[in-house]
């Protein structure tokens, strides 16, 4: 059933979607059409409940609008509020908790098909999905267990237990250390020699200074083989040994992925170890003319290389080319 025609659809609704569809909107293209298989901004409503941005509040705005906040860096219950005043000021249309199936063209028409059967027609498509729900897969048994989680929310259900953290990037640093305050037992097990270098500054010494204390205990040089009730073990990349880690929970922070198959199913290549869909990467345009990717989807395995602070650029550019071609028609 084909149900309304659109200029624009993005698919995507967290901070790069908005982004997108407020800067078309702000460049006169009012038929747009925002599709998002849960909540506005569903990846922030994954982030950990009392996370602080690393950003600035004027660093993450979108829109034009301004980002009012008590501190220099924003909360994540600050960013909801935000993003979802950005979508009522802007009011572009809303498919909320909505999967978009496919995305085929013909004859200069995009036609998007969601889980509902619906179809909704458009000229141009903006593909914004992101990666947060993909989490990365270590492929081990015991990997699905029911104390083993792919997200860290908050420290209260973990204190006074004993917890292995996998990862040593920003993520698996900053619960670390929530954990501990928490009286959380706490182990980071990691397969690199340190913790990763893309990992804040300003969280390392406070990290190395609770380990020094013995506060904190690494296990780096480990490779996770296999996870069971209350224990994991490791394989220690040096001696070859294996190692058992007492566990009563286990959370898994070793990086997210694109929804390569969604991508490969539109048409679009993908590359199979970086896992980066093929773009321009000046319009952000994939080879099928007016589809266009945007945000942290761009960056396959790399996603430590787009955030909202660039996405909201590449919104810019692609409303503006959009905009060109739109009043061309």
């Amino acid at each position: 059933i084909i149900k309304m025609d659109a200029d624009v659809i993005r698919i995507g609704g967290g901070p790069t979607g908005i982004a997108a569809a407020a800067e078309l909107i702000k460049r006169g293209i009012k038929k747009v059409l925002i599709i998002e298989k849960g909540s506005i901004t569903e990846s922030i409503n994954k982030y950990p409940k009392r996370m602080v941005f690393f950003s600035t509040a004027e660093n993450i705005e979108v829109g034009g609008l301004p980002f009012p906040t008590s501190n220099v860096k924003p909360t994540r219950i600050e960013a909801l509020q935000y993003y979802r005043k950005v979508v009522a000021y802007y009011d572009p249309n809303l498919l909320l908790y909505t999967e978009v199936t496919n995305v085929k063209k013909k004859k200069g028409l995009f036609y998007v098909t969601t889980h509902r059967k619906n179809t909704y027609t458009a000229k141009f498509v903006i593909v914004a999905t992101g990666y947060f729900d993909f989490p990365r897969k270590l492929n081990i048994p015991g990997e699905d267990l029911p104390h083993v989680t792919k997200y860290y929310d908050e420290p209260y259900k973990y204190s006074f237990s004993k917890v292995v953290i996998v990862g040593a990037g920003n993520s698996a640093v900053s619960a670390a250390l929530e954990l501990y305050r928490h009286d959380v037992d706490v182990t980071i097990v990691h397969r690199g020699e340190d913790f990763k270098k893309t990992a804040k500054y300003w969280l390392i010494p406070d990290l190395q200074n609770r380990i020094k204390e013995g506060k904190i205990k690494t296990k780096f040089n480990r490779m996770v083989t296999s996870i069971e009730v209350g224990k994991i073990n490791v394989k220690n990349l040096v001696s070859n040994k294996i190692e058992t880690l007492n566990a009563d929970f286990v959370i898994m922070m070793v990086g997210y992925l694109p929804d390569v198959n969604f991508l490969q199913k539109i048409g679009l290549n993908v590359s199979s170890e970086a896992l980066k869909p093929e773009f321009n990467e000046n319009t952000f345009e994939t080879k099928i003319d007016n589809l266009f990717l945007c945000g942290t989807v761009m960056a396959g395995t790399k996603t430590e290389t787009i955030f909202i602070e660039n996405g909201r650029d590449h919104a810019k550019q692609i409303a503006e080319i959009i905009k060109e071609r739109n009043s061309k028609n």
